[in-house]
């Protein structure tokens, strides 16, 4: 559903950025055949090829340089996905680095005499190493949307990235390019709220949410309620567009089920006497800015936000998924680890499914059945060994260079979070169940901890751990 909603809000942004250019680009070639032929048959690939030379070599000036981005730009909207590729792979291929050019300019530098010849052979090396690819794709900064072409732009390049050479360069290339502009410096932080948002922006949090799907108006309203709060980064040459937002629910103490803090029949907290803001979504809203962190600025902008606004906020947590866990587990299960479970921990799950047989085999197919959870014997067979295999994975499991194995884990504790407490069945949904069999951890952000916790866990991979998570190690 999500997804759906996605596209179909790409589709009219396509629509505007169609009309904005319309007057720009006049009657240049290509719109008009890239809507009839939008898959980009070789003729028309000649031709657009020759368009995107006469953009670079600026014939006629600036504004002749304009008109002809938007052209191109108007060609890239109008192809499918097929035409689109090949548009990409005729940049990439046609613009990229000059490898006889940089070979000169080393060799260059390598004779240079004295400073002065190297300063003038360093110049001309980094001019070498500059794609023309580059000089192309900005060429679209200066046009209405033109940021936002581009942010969706790299969307679509990214997956061709990862399967083709040939498009990795351009990629990394389009990425700092983006970095540079949407600087943290750049942003702007906005509280989104019910009465004062416009609809577009309203809609786009429903179809950008990436956490817990937002059920329609209702849902959303229940969000941005008097107890809840929403901020945003926005970009100022995409105000209309979040960046990435983040829900909050003010309430008194330490929350451990989502469906609690979503439930839209649930009384309102007066905020004013709320001791603790519970931060349970974080949705990146742009996919061509992937790569590009904004959510730990995000987070300490809006601690700042909620303190100056409520006083009585003593305690900072989020309620967060942990959507790596059951891919870990059911993969550690596979490798035939010896002693994941105790001895008693065995006799209770085998007990529960009514099986002889071996533990691993119980879970797996308890883990199976659609709605384990309702089942109360079974979910007391599992609490024990499923809670303290999840603190192990979010706390000692890790990738290369001593990075927590699950990526919300790795955000917060770089950010100098404490892995505080695990939430057995904090999340009943489909989602949450598939992901991490029903479990969910708060976050904890101590102010006076969390340079410390960042430092040791950027520089060590050591977690700040609670005594509750420390004690589930033990065991």
């Amino acid at each position: 559903m999500t997804e759906h909603k996605s596209a179909s809000f790409l589709d009219r942004t396509l629509k505007n950025l169609r009309r904005g250019w319309q007057a720009i680009a006049g009657s240049s070639y290509g719109e008009e055949a890239a809507s009839t032929r939008p898959d980009l048959p070789e003729d028309d690939a000649h031709q657009l090829l020759v368009q995107m030379r006469d953009c670079l070599e600026n014939k006629g000036g600036d504004v002749s340089s304009r008109v002809r981005a938007a052209a191109l730009g108007r060609v890239y909207l109008n192809l499918d996905s097929v035409g689109r590729e090949k548009f990409l792979r005729l940049m990439a291929e046609n613009f990229g680095v000059d490898d006889s050019a940089v070979e000169q300019a080393i060799g260059d530098f390598r004779r240079a005499a004295d400073s002065d010849q190297r300063l003038g052979a360093q110049v001309a090396l980094k001019g070498a190493l500059q794609a023309p690819w580059r000089k192309l794709l900005t060429q679209f900064n200066a046009l209405p949307e033109g940021v936002k072409f581009l942010v969706d732009l790299r969307a679509e390049l990214m997956p061709l990235a990862r399967k083709d050479a040939a498009f990795k360069a351009m990629d990394s290339d389009l990425k700092d390019i983006l970095a540079s502009w949407f600087d943290v410096d750049f942003l702007e932080l906005r509280q989104i709220a019910w009465d004062s948002a416009s609809a577009a922006l309203l809609e786009k949090l429903i179809a950008y949410e990436a956490v817990h799907a937002i059920d329609g108006w209702e849902d959303l309203k229940n969000r941005l309620d008097s107890d809840r709060r929403c901020f945003g980064f926005f970009h100022p040459r995409m105000p209309d567009e979040p960046l990435i937002f983040v829900e909050v629910a003010l309430v008194n103490g330490i929350s451990g089920d989502v469906q609690v803090l979503l439930d839209t029949s649930a009384p309102s907290v007066d905020p004013l006497s709320a001791d603790t803001a519970i931060f349970y979504s974080i949705s990146n809203a742009q996919r061509g800015l992937a790569g590009i962190s904004f959510g730990n600025f995000l987070i300490k902008r809006v601690v700042e936000e909620l303190s100056a606004e409520f006083p009585n906020l003593k305690t900072f947590s989020t309620l967060s998924p942990i959507p790596g866990f059951r891919k870990w587990l059911d993969a550690t299960v596979a490798d035939g680890e010896p002693n994941l479970f105790t001895a008693e921990e065995r006799r209770a799950l085998n007990a529960a499914c009514g099986r002889k047989g071996g533990a691993k085999g119980s879970l797996v197919s308890v883990l199976a059945m659609p709605d384990w959870h309702t089942n109360a014997a079974i979910c007391e067979a599992l609490k024990g060994p499923l809670t303290r295999l999840a603190a192990r994975y979010l706390a000692q499991e890790k990738r290369a260079g001593d990075r927590a194995r699950d990526p919300v884990a790795h955000f917060h504790l770089s950010n100098g979070a404490r892995l505080e407490r695990l939430n057995w069945l904090g999340d009943r949904s489909e989602k949450g169940m598939a992901q991490a069999a029903g479990l969910m951890v708060n976050y904890l952000y101590d102010l006076g901890r969390i340079e410390a916790n960042h430092e040791a866990y950027t520089s060590a991979g050591a977690v700040d751990l609670s005594s509750g998570v420390k004690s589930l190690l033990k065991t």
